[in-house]
């Protein structure tokens, strides 16, 4: 994600910190600044780091589980909101999507076993109900403090509403009754409805960070339903309906300044690169902008294109494609029908597909049957 930076790799996986990430900790630190000056300020930056530590195991926990089922697990992003494990595709089954959601918790749950045995040990656990910012800033405060948070952060996120991880569990079982998009639409209103609870209590109460997190939790559960009804449209629409059968091809021999040329006067921003009719890579627009960029308008296209293009057939749903092209971080495919090649189709063009797709009686959910047979994953 554009404005982050790593700090960690864990296990093969990037723990990425968002720019913005440095607010919560000066948030700490003026918190607890205000009993204990510079002392309580070096302390409460200290104790916003080792919250996020937990969050970030958190999101490992999800992220360890999820590639155990063979998803691609991109990076670990943390916010000043909370952290977030970005993968490439969607669990095949409601029983991997729940056990992926139970994974984070349950991290969060072992750490508060952990902490609470410890802070046991050393007789802590009566200071508790008096923790707060007044507190010394110590290390059994610490223990104390990190105690009750990793408590929360079980709590707050078995919520069973989308798209938090109760709501994810709260998915997956109803996927095992009533299907994936029932089950989603199901959990993304009762998600609302919370969320919408949530707010008027915020209000209420005059809870700044918990009306903002509940705004989120709405958005959140509103994106899932959409992108379910997407997934469902493109679930049982072909490749071979969408795919652009007029575009303009390129040859390793011509230039960049060619491509530009075509994108400029044809609106075309994906070119396949052809030798004797058959595909050795792709050109995309931000290939050729970059090449621009850098001067090099008279390259060849055999020097800048892309030659790890997916292969797919035209019978293939548009879903299952896309999902291929998050796996694969790759812009466009290539379509064939058995050995003869067709044409390319790009993220762009399912996304143009879905907007006429979706006034179309015979694409949507329940409506006539397509050639491809609907599949319903989650990326």
């Amino acid at each position: 994600m554009r404005w982050s930076f790593r700090v960690a790799r864990i296990a093969g996986i990037d723990v990425n910190v968002h720019a913005t990430f440095g607010l919560i900790v000066a948030l700490g630190a003026l918190q607890w600044s205000g009993h204990h000056g510079a002392r309580g300020a070096l302390f409460g930056a200290a104790l916003m780091l080792a919250l996020f530590a937990c969050v970030a195991l958190h999101e490992l926990g999800h992220s360890l589980v999820a590639r155990r089922f063979g998803l691609t697990v991109r990076e670990i992003l943390l916010l000043p909101i909370g952290g977030v494990a970005m993968f490439a595709g969607r669990p095949q089954k409601p029983l991997h999507e729940l056990l992926i959601a139970l994974a984070g918790p349950a991290v969060n749950v072992v750490l508060a076993a952990v902490l609470l045995v410890v802070t046991g040990a050393l007789g802590l656990l009566s200071e508790l109900p008096s923790l707060g910012t007044g507190a010394s800033p110590s290390l059994p405060t610490a223990l104390l403090w990190l105690l009750g948070a990793n408590v929360a952060l079980a709590v707050f996120n078995m919520i069973p509403a989308l798209p938090l991880d109760g709501g994810r569990v709260l998915r997956a079982g109803l996927s095992m009754a009533i299907g994936p998009a029932r089950a989603t639409s199901a959990a993304a209103a009762i998600g609302q409805v919370i969320a919408v609870a949530l707010f008027a209590l915020a209000v209420l109460s005059g809870h700044l960070v918990l009306a903002f997190i509940s705004v989120l939790v709405f958005l959140g559960a509103t994106q899932e339903r959409t992108t379910e009804r997407a997934r469902s449209i493109l679930g049982v629409v072909p490749v071979g309906r969408a795919y652009n059968r007029r575009a303009i091809a390129l040859s390793p021999c011509d230039r960049v300044s060619d491509a530009a040329e075509h994108i400029l006067t044809t609106y075309q921003t994906d070119f396949a690169v052809l030798l004797d009719g058959q595909p050795i890579g792709a050109l995309t627009r931000g290939d050729v902008v970059r090449a621009l960029a850098e001067g090099a308008s008279g390259a060849y296209v055999a020097g800048i294109m892309r030659r790890d293009v997916p292969r797919v057939s035209a019978e293939r749903s548009l879903d299952d494609v896309m999902r291929l092209m998050s796996e694969k971080s790759a812009p466009v495919a290539a379509v064939y029908d058995g050995e003869r090649y067709l044409g390319l189709i790009s993220q762009e063009d399912i996304a143009e597909a879905l907007a006429l797709l979706q006034f179309l009686p015979a694409s949507r959910p329940g409506g006539a049957a397509s050639p491809a047979a609907p599949r319903t994953q989650w990326t």
